[in-house]
C-alpha cells in the first residue's frame, strides 16, 4: 500500500492506467461522463452513491477521474482487500481523515472523534466496498446519518457490492443512485480505442474489432494489457504500425480464458 492510500488520498494520475502504461490517455466514454455527472449530483446532495461492475471495466478510474475534477481537496478514500471489522474501519477513516494523535481506545470515544472530523465537507471513497460486511456497511449508514456531519460517501465495487447494498432496505433507500459500469459496445470500442492510445490511432477499424471481438471483449482493463504487451513487443520488433500478427501476439498473453470469453 502506497503512502497516498494510507492518508487516504486519491491514487496519482500515473496510477490509473493498468501498469502505469505509457502514452495512455483518458477518454471521455459515455460511462465515465454518466459517473462525473453522478457524482457531482450525489456531492450537491451530500448523498451516498454506489458505482458498481465486473471488474476490469473501469469502475475506479472513471471515479478517480471524476473527483479530481469536482472536489480534489475534500476526498478521503478507503480500500480494504479481506473483509474489516468495525474496528478496522474506524482506524482506516481515522488515518484517511488524517487526524491528529493516536486513534481513541473505546469505541463510544471513537464514535464521537470520527462524528466531529466529519462535520466538516467530505468525500468518502470506499473502493472495493464488496469486501465490507453488513456492520460495516451500517457503521457509515451510521456516520452519515448523523444530523452534524456533511458527509458524501461513494461506494465503487464488483461482484457483491450492489446486492450488499440492496439486502437491506434501510440502506438501499439511502443510496441517492446507483450506476452499473457495462462493457464498452463496439461501437464505443471503435470510437474510443484509437484515442486512448497512440497505437491504435491508425489502426484498421476492422483490426481493432477482430481484438475486440477475440480477447478484449468491451473490457478496458484488457485493452490496457493488450496495449502493454503491443507496446513491449513493436519496440523489440522494431515496427512502427500494428498488424494483425502482432495484434494476436499480444492478446495470445492474456490466456485461453480471457482469450474465449469476456473478462
Amino acid at each position: 500500500m502506497t503512502t497516498a492510500d494510507r492518508l487516504g488520498r486519491l491514487p496519482a494520475e500515473r496510477e490509473d492506467h493498468y501498469m502505469r502504461l505509457r502514452g495512455a490517455h483518458v477518454v471521455g466514454t459515455k460511462a465515465l461522463l454518466a459517473v462525473r455527472e453522478n457524482i457531482r449530483a450525489a456531492i450537491e446532495a451530500r448523498a451516498m452513491i454506489c458505482i458498481y461492475g465486473r471488474a476490469g471495466h473501469g469502475k475506479s478510474f472513471a471515479v478517480n477521474a471524476s473527483l479530481r475534477d469536482l472536489a480534489p481537496q475534500i476526498i478521503h478514500r478507503i480500500q480494504f482487500r479481506a473483509r474489516p471489522s468495525t474496528r478496522d474501519l474506524r482506524h482506516e477513516l481515522f488515518y484517511a481523515l488524517e487526524l491528529p494523535g493516536r486513534p481513541p481506545s473505546h469505541a463510544i470515544e471513537f464514535d464521537r472523534m470520527l462524528r466531529g472530523a466529519l462535520e466538516e465537507t467530505r468525500v468518502l471513497v470506499c473502493d472495493e466496498a464488496q469486501w465490507l460486511s453488513k456492520l460495516c456497511f451500517e457503521y457509515l449508514r451510521y456516520l452519515w446519518d448523523d444530523t452534524g456531519t456533511d458527509l458524501t460517501i461513494v461506494f465503487t465495487g464488483g461482484n457483491g457490492c450492489f446486492e450488499m447494498l440492496q439486502s437491506e432496505p434501510m440502506r438501499e433507500s439511502r443510496v441517492y443512485c446507483w450506476q452499473e459500469i457495462d462493457p464498452l459496445t463496439l461501437e464505443e470500442v471503435l470510437d474510443t480505442i484509437p484515442a486512448f492510445h497512440p497505437i491504435w490511432a491508425d489502426a484498421d477499424p476492422e483490426l481493432i474489432a477482430l481484438c475486440d471481438r477475440e480477447a478484449a471483449h468491451g473490457n478496458f482493463r484488457a485493452w490496457a494489457k493488450i496495449t502493454h504487451h503491443l507496446a513491449a513487443g513493436m519496440k523489440e520488433a522494431g515496427r512502427a504500425q500494428v498488424d494483425e500478427d502482432l495484434v494476436r501476439w499480444a492478446y495470445s498473453k492474456l490466456g485461453r480464458r480471457q482469450a474465449g470469453a469476456p473478462c
